[in-house]
């Protein structure tokens, strides 16, 4: 089977990489050339200077970019991955976008006679470099059956989730339940610290109960270190939970914790924090509690 993977960022990069390493046969495009070299350098494969031309002759073009208009971008015009793509091939995109996106471009797909899905992730840079994304998808059971064995090469898990725009659905709900369980847990460790309890102890016995999380296990050493500078970004963070409150203006469902984190994490993007982990949230607490001397 042939393959291309548009985008090649801190989450395409390495998804490409292991699509290549299961023995696919991977051409990659990037907007930035160099690092399509330097990702054939090391993984083998091909590049193309334009997605059309990654596109051409492709059984799956897999993408991976960062927002609706990056998407739109490599999909249509005349150098888009659409004009390359033969009938009866599929377009999977991982990015995280709206699902009005994701229909509209399954729309288009469908005058092509091409296939459309879309399949955002969950794990961040270290499940993509682990191959161990939890995968998220909006399309019908005849294009997934096709993909899912493929997808399988970077994930632990993927999952049909209904018609297309279901996955972006999803992965919004993913990003609502992070929101508040990150900004709970920057909460509860400041709290810890003013108490003058040891908070590494304290984490060491309530993750073993109820307050147990993946942010917990895997954030709670490097925020009581203060180190941010890794995983993923708060700005992000404002992009996708940005789509979760639009979505949530359509649909009616009442999102005051999120909203409320949101303008959290604008706080710490003026805090020189944007390119922080979203954890950094702790970082706000503890200026604001070092202020008031706590």
């Amino acid at each position: 089977m042939k393959v291309a993977f548009l985008g090649l960022g801190v989450m395409g990069y390495p998804m490409a990489g292991h699509l290549a390493k299961a023995g696919y046969n991977v051409t990659v495009y990037n907007r930035s050339e160099a690092k399509a070299k330097k990702w054939v350098n090391e993984f083998g494969g091909n590049s193309a200077a334009t997605p059309r031309e990654a596109s051409v002759g492709q059984d799956i073009v897999f993408a991976c970019v960062g927002n609706d208009d990056d998407l739109r971008s490599i999909v249509l015009g005349s150098d888009g991955a659409f004009s390359g793509m033969s009938e009866g091939s599929l377009f999977i995109d991982h990015t995280t976008a709206s699902a009005e996106v994701a229909r509209e471009l399954d729309q288009k797909a469908k005058t092509l006679l091409l296939g459309f899905m879309d399949a955002p992730v969950s794990g961040g840079q270290q499940g993509a470099e682990n191959g161990a994304l939890t995968v998220m998808v909006g399309g019908d059971q005849a294009h997934f059956a096709l993909a899912a064995p493929v997808i399988d090469v970077f994930a632990r898990a993927c999952s049909l989730m209904g018609p297309v725009g279901s996955g972006q659905l999803t992965k919004m709900v993913n990003q609502i339940c992070i929101a508040g369980l990150v900004e709970g847990l920057s909460e509860g460790l400041s709290f810890a610290r003013a108490a003058g309890l040891d908070a590494h102890k304290v984490v060491d016995v309530i993750s073993k109960g109820a307050a147990q999380s993946w942010q917990m296990e895997n954030r709670y050493k490097t925020m009581l270190a203060d180190e941010f500078e890794h995983g993923f970004a708060v700005d992000w963070m404002r992009k996708d939970l940005s789509i979760c409150l639009a979505e949530a203006r359509k649909n009616g469902a009442a999102l005051p914790v999120t909203a409320m984190v949101d303008q959290l994490y604008s706080e710490v993007q003026s805090m020189g924090g944007a390119r922080w982990d979203t954890s950094g949230l702790f970082a706000r607490l503890e200026i604001m509690r070092k202020s008031s001397g706590g």
